[in-house]
């Protein structure tokens, strides 16, 4: 009996077993197709037609790609997947991703004044559309009233959808579009949409996307502030311009590659001109442009005439941390403004150190005992995580927290929870010394690395510390500023070192913006904290900084190229703060590179009128992918429609960018010489003499031939060569590996035209 029990097990155990597999090897996935759409047989009337008959049956597909990308997204087994890669109009196939969002005053900052330059004329940017790809949207603040707007521009061809809690009132003259891309999630093998804490619907539940359109676009709101701090008026950069929301991101499940290129598709369709999308990264690894949607979805936006703005990710002060990396999309690091909300830490020795924050509630106002729980090399209690902390250790007292693992804010709940009544968040090494002010529950501040071993060196030293939290409320006019943000995401390019990137920096730190209902300013569950405007910082920030920017050249200069209009806001780039000293890294102190801040920091009082513009062509960057070595095949995955290499293989180093990197392979030695060439158009007055100012790094020499150009009513565009030389001996590079010059164009009047020159040596892949 018991023989015949044990084998009437095995047989259900290797049935369960062998139905466990199948089921493993059989469970569907997303993947996103991108189809040879000149192969479409006559026989069918569309590619839907096409796709559901011969690749996949129509439930299946998600969404269908028809004008920046040619294709469609399905839910299917790897290994039918597997059996489409072999399909000869199918030029590639991957794999659904999911990707992260990059999460008043700062228009001022940028140079823009009432009644002057980009903001001299009342309607401008008023007949300029930007479509935000973020989280959705919050249509009833008063950041996106339509009052005296004019009517909705006529070549608006996007829908306002319906859905939970938003209906077709909820779109006006200034929300002229919303839609919701949800196909993705919902099909996700993992999460999906969490509908007890979302809106399926355009509205925003989680707040960043209201935040960033805001600060792209925002009207004019008197009286604005995140809890009595950063008082005053709040303005987008862009107050006039429309507003297209495109909900591709979603609380607790982020934004998948498949919404995010619907949301591509459905934006350039609709007739937008201009895309923010402060959403990057994902797994740390930058994907070739041909396997990246987003860098596949810019290049079809670009392509026809729409400009591109991407945050540049959050992971610094890291090197090689930049995201969002395509040559055709202008990259957004993060700076600091003039504006600070300090909150010092006092200890009882009489130290007083720098911190910021934006609790609100009731201060300490007294000296209270401090103590660092992680002392004995305690890392879950030294990072304050959840259930760490021993209430007999930290009752009634202010507690150290190391930054880093979980949510900012969250360790404050922690310390509370264990009985502790306020805490002081000290920065990592990794973090250095930036600073992020956060609405905190309890009172608590953030301090820099150098300052956090400050105190906690006292807390283990003496035998009754003690400490308090001085909060200041909001203070203007700190210098210096701006500052590159420690967190802003540094090159150099992972992809092609060739080009720079970040492009520029722009303001992303302590940013005051409208907010959603649905959460409090924390975005905690357990914050039930409302307000109409909240205070974030990240290059999620900076990116909508430079998408308004955008907007308003676009309307100032309609006939330009979104590669114009970034040539514009690069080589007028400050490089210097409100103290008039070189730009400094906020996690060092020391001075900033090119690799931190790209081409400087977004100046808008001079980008209007720039002198001369880089611009670039479709063909250019096409020339630019044969120089990396895609195949042909290979860029018609990017480009939607075949190309033709030319037999002489370009130089990366030749896109006609507005920097220029010299790379030298690390194998040879002695006096190495390279030339890259560039084209500048001339977009200020018609007869114009421009002459070279060189800056070369030490043991380089740099040369541009020729040394003058001359423009004239039928001279617009001139082609200048730029000879790098470097020898190795005497050759100085910091601590990125890499040298720093730059060359500069100027006419003697106002036009000052820079651009960075980055010299580096490389092992050749």
């Amino acid at each position: 009996m018991a023989s015949l029990i044990s084998l009437l097990f095995f047989f259900f155990f290797f049935f369960f077993l062998c139905s466990s597999i199948t089921s493993f090897q059989t469970e569907k996935k997303t993947y996103i197709f991108r189809i040879d759409s000149g192969l479409k047989p006559s026989v069918f009337s569309t590619h839907y037609h096409w796709y559901t008959s011969e690749f996949t049956q129509g439930p299946r597909i998600l969404h269908l790609y028809d004008t920046v990308f040619h294709g469609f997204s399905a839910s299917v087994t790897p290994d039918d997947a597997q059996t489409l890669r072999n399909h000869p109009a199918v030029l590639a196939v991957f794999e659904d991703r999911r990707r992260e969002l990059h999460t008043t005053r700062s228009p001022q900052f940028l140079g823009l004044r009432n009644q002057k330059g980009l903001w001299s004329n009342s309607d401008y940017g008023s007949d300029v559309i930007i479509g935000v790809l973020d989280t959705g949207i919050t249509p009833e603040r008063r950041s996106f009233s339509d009052l005296n707007l004019g009517q909705v521009p006529k070549r608006w061809r996007g829908v306002c959808q319906t859905g939970v809690r938003f209906d077709s009132r909820n779109c006006n003259r200034k929300i002229i579009g919303a839609r919701f891309f949800s196909k993705g999630q919902q099909a996700a093998m993992f999460g999906g949409i969490n509908k007890t804490v979302e809106f399926l619907s355009p509205r925003d539940a989680d707040g960043h996307g209201t935040h960033t359109a805001s600060t792209a676009a925002g009207r004019q709101a008197f009286r604005a502030n995140m809890a009595g701090y950063a008082s005053g008026v709040a303005k987008g950069v862009a107050p006039k311009a429309r507003i297209a929301a495109y909900k591709v991101c979603w609380k607790d499940s982020g934004c998948l590659d498949s919404d995010i290129l619907a949301a591509f598709d459905a934006a350039v369709s609709d007739g937008v001109d201009v895309i923010s999308i402060s959403i990057g990264g994902g797994d740390g690894i930058p994907s070739p442009y041909y396997l990246d949607p987003i860098a596949i979805g810019s290049y079809g936006a670009a392509s026809m005439g729409v400009f591109v703005s991407s945050s540049a990710g959050n992971d610094g002060p890291n090197g090689m941390s930049v995201t969002n990396l395509a040559p055709w999309i202008t990259t957004v690091g993060a700076g600091t403004i003039d504006r600070d909300f300090p909150a010092d830490v006092v200890l009882g020795d009489g130290q007083r150190l720098r911190g910021v924050s934006l609790y609100s509630g009731v201060p300490l106002n007294r000296m209270l005992q401090v103590v660092y729980p992680g002392k004995n090399g305690m890392l879950a209690a030294s990072l304050c995580m959840e259930n760490s902390l021993d209430s007999k250790v930290v009752r009634g007292k202010i507690v150290i927290c190391d930054r880093g693992s979980n949510a900012r804010v969250a360790k404050g709940l922690v310390v509370k929870k264990a009985g502790g009544v306020g805490m002081i968040l000290a920065n990592t090494v990794s973090n250095g010394e930036g600073l992020v002010g956060d609405s905190h529950l309890i009172p608590a501040t953030n301090v820099g690395s150098k300052a956090g071993d400050r105190i906690k060196a006292y807390a283990s030293t003496h035998m009754n510390p003690i400490a308090t939290i001085d909060f200041k409320g909001t203070v203007i006019g700190v210098k210096p500023a701006p500052v590159v943000a420690s967190f802003s995401g540094r090159g150099p390019n992972g992809l092609n070192p060739e080009i720079l990137k970040p492009d520029l920096i722009a303001p992303g730190v302590n940013i005051l913006a409208a907010w959603t209902d649905a959460v409090g300013p924390t975005g905690i569950v357990t914050d039930r904290r409302k307000t109409e405007f909240n205070i974030l910082s990240g290059t999620s920030m900076a990116c909508p900084h430079v998408s308004g920017a955008a907007a308003l050249l676009k309307s100032a200069h309609p006939d330009w190229s979104p590669a114009s209009i970034r040539s514009a806001m690069m080589t007028t780039a400050s490089l210097v703060d409100n103290s008039n000293r070189s730009l400094i890294d906020e996690s060092t102190g020391k001075r900033s590179t090119p690799y931190d801040f790209g081409s400087g920091h977004l100046n808008l009082g001079r980008a209007i009128d720039p002198g001369l513009v880089y611009d670039i062509t479709n063909d250019d960057y096409i020339a630019f992918l044969c120089s990396i070595g895609y195949e042909m095949k290979t860029i018609q995955v990017i480009t939607r429609t075949p190309v033709r290499c030319p037999r002489r293989k370009p130089s990366p180093g030749n896109l006609n960018y507005p920097s220029i990197t010299a790379l030298f392979p690390t194998s040879n030695r002695g006096l190495l010489s390279k030339t890259l060439f560039r084209t500048v158009t001339n977009v200020g007055q018609a007869e114009a003499v421009y002459m070279a100012r060189i800056e070369s790094p030490r043991g380089v020499t740099v040369t541009v031939k020729p040394s003058r150009l001359v423009f004239t009513s039928a001279i617009k565009k001139v082609t200048y060569a730029v000879t790098v030389t470097v020898d190795t001996k005497n050759l100085v590079v910091g601590e990125s590996g890499a040298a720093f010059g730059s060359v500069t164009w100027f006419d003697g009047g106002r036009h000052v035209v820079r651009s960075s020159v980055v010299v580096t040596r490389m092992v050749p892949l």
